[in-house]
């Protein structure tokens, strides 16, 4: 028998189920047979569908029987609000960014590169040659590996100007994400109750990593070419800060670089304050029309605290990064590492180093940036055709996304809704800035999966924002 019998008997057992009280017991599977004129492994394979269902229970031996439907009872946590106090920091949704959809949406809100965009092969070859090496069953160092942070410390070091010591393997701490190391930093070296200066509009993330450490955010209003040098002297002065969190590359979600005299302003600013800069360089291997120096390549006195990940550039499954910090703040961060995760999966780690490590590496970042540059330029020649009324202020050099300003007055939550319900995922600016938003601004990802479909959504984009005009 096929599977629309098991389906048919499966629909009539059920209306008899429903007539009987819990622990009836149901005719034997020769009787059913008969009833159903069906083979004994089509009545069987039935009872097994509701059995899984837990509207049956087999007794061997005994028989089968309508199971007892236990009725929830409603959960009372309420002492917990008592046993746990206020809460020091209030509890944050996850954002936009992280949010699944369909494969049938057009997706321009996540934070995540589309896996053809991904060295697949790479990880694949290495997942399988990681999990055959000793790192499969042996606990790596509490920095990481050294292999993985000589790595790291060359991938700085080749950008070392002559004069600058460049960063050794012991100057890195190999982390299981940027964001856990945004944590480790703020919670090790600003702490509670202190002052962060922070670039706005920025990283959610950094945002919600330093909320949940206590830590005090202070906005330093940044545009297409960074941070007015000015307004963040001003900033240190007010506050007393020793910290300011930036990416000065393809910055997230703006799409800013700045200019390498914008570099020395800031780092002078922060020498100036006897203060730290935590250079975020979240897209080192996205770059479309320039190639990132960081600012940690022209300090060796320790005032830059560099974050690299690896997470969006070789796979969202290893989550792997680095921060490389000189003196008592490496220490420090280190201490905080060790309490929070003791130490990065060595599986990972090997598999990470492997991968970077393969000649194809370089082949793969070469293609990358042609497949980012043609996606960015689709999805600005859609936005510029059916939705002119999204401005775009600069096409971004590298990077992600593109960083959209609307007409003032819209209502973005109603944007989202209405482009959702169409089909088109957007992430509205909002979860961006520190405090209240300068405008209504949206950040689309040109990275995400179907690119074809870009200028349809692009279109529907410029629909909605129609009605909304």
């Amino acid at each position: 028998m096929d599977n629309d019998s098991s389906s048919r008997i499966v629909a009539r057992l059920r209306e008899i189920i429903s007539t009987q009280a819990p622990g009836s017991k149901l005719p034997s599977t020769r009787a059913l047979v008969a009833e159903f004129q069906a083979s004994p492994v089509t009545v069987q394979k039935a009872l097994a569908t509701l059995a899984a269902q837990g509207l049956l229970e087999s007794r061997p031996g005994v028989g089968t029987f309508v199971r007892a439907v236990r009725k929830a009872r409603p959960s009372d946590y309420g002492w917990q609000s008592a046993a746990l106090g206020s809460p020091s920091a209030l509890p944050s949704s996850a954002s936009t960014t992280m949010r699944s959809v369909s494969n049938e949406a057009i997706s321009f809100h996540s934070g995540y590169p589309d896996r053809e965009l991904l060295p697949e092969r790479l990880v694949r070859a290495a997942l399988a040659r990681a999990s055959r090496s000793d790192a499969a069953l042996s606990r790596p160092p509490v920095a990481g590996m050294p292999e993985l942070q000589s790595w790291f410390a060359r991938e700085l070091g080749t950008a070392t100007p002559a004069g600058i010591n460049p960063p050794s393997p012991s100057d890195v701490i190999v982390l299981p994400g940027s964001q856990s190391g945004l944590s480790s930093i703020f919670s090790g070296l600003v702490g509670r109750g202190q002052p962060l200066l922070i670039e706005s509009p920025s990283y959610w993330g950094a945002m919600l990593a330093a909320r949940n450490a206590g830590v005090v955010l202070v906005p330093v209003p940044s545009g297409p070419d960074g941070p007015d040098p000015e307004e963040l002297s001003r900033a240190f002065a007010r506050t007393g800060a020793r910290m300011f969190y930036a990416q000065p590359h393809y910055a997230n979600p703006t799409g800013a670089q700045w200019s390498p005299a914008r570099c020395e302003e800031v780092l002078e600013i922060v020498r100036r304050n006897g203060a730290f800069l935590i250079e975020d360089d979240w897209a080192h291997d996205f770059g479309i029309e320039s190639t990132p120096v960081p600012i940690a390549a022209r300090d060796d006195a320790g005032h830059v605290i560099y974050l690299r990940s690896l997470t969006k550039s070789v796979s969202p499954a290893i989550r792997v990064a680095a921060v490389i910090a000189r003196g008592p703040a490496r220490d420090r961060i280190l201490a905080q590492r060790g309490a929070e995760t003791m130490y990065v999966s060595g599986l990972l780690q090997a598999a990470a180093l492997d991968v970077v490590t393969q000649p194809g590496w370089q082949t793969h970042l070469r293609g990358l940036r042609q497949q980012l540059q043609a996606r960015r330029d689709l999805l600005v020649t859609g936005i510029r055709e059916h939705a002119p009324q999204a401005h775009l202020n600069r096409i971004p050099r590298g990077g992600l996304n593109l960083w959209l300003r609307l007409p003032d007055g819209t209502d973005l939550d109603r944007v989202s809704e209405d482009c959702e319900r169409a089909g088109v995922f957007v992430a509205a600016g909002t979860e961006w800035f520190p405090a209240e938003p300068a405008g209504p601004y949206l950040r689309l990802n040109f990275s995400g999966p179907n690119p074809g479909a870009f200028p349809e959504g692009a279109r529907i984009l410029g629909q909605v924002l129609g009605q909304h005009g």
